[in-house]
């Protein structure tokens, strides 16, 4: 599976942004993908995941606390896609992020994730 990310931007606080993940690879809806930043100096941590699809195609999704409410993740398979829609930005939002995938339930451990995208950098302005 090869990930690339893309979408990301300056901003001023309380704007939106909208990232993407594509990823290759014909059972990637077999994937869990999550999202993951890193701030400068500090530990890459976990953002949002959505699970594989599972019956009737429905996927679980799971956010950090503090993006909870303000990011939507969502995945379409026929595009090999997963979107991250991030509205009320903050600039402790600010950092790279990251798409991952993997083949688990351990949403918010990136030791679980496999396949990394590049990362897409997020500046959000005061």
């Amino acid at each position: 599976v090869q990930l690339q990310a893309s979408g990301g931007g300056l901003v001023q606080a309380g704007g939106s942004l909208r990232l993407s993940c594509a990823a290759s690879g014909s059972t990637f809806s077999s994937y869990t993908v999550g999202w993951f930043r890193q701030a400068p100096a500090k530990e890459r941590e976990f953002v949002s995941a959505v699970s594989e699809s599972g019956r009737f195609g429905l996927s679980s999704v799971t956010y950090a606390d503090s993006v909870k409410g303000r990011f939507t993740i969502s995945r379409d398979n026929a595009k090999n896609t997963i979107n991250l829609q991030m509205n009320s930005l903050k600039p402790e939002d600010t950092a790279v992020y990251f798409c991952a995938a993997g083949r688990t339930r351990r949403f918010g451990i990136k030791e679980e994730y496999d396949y990394w995208g590049q990362g897409t950098l997020v500046t959000v302005s005061s």
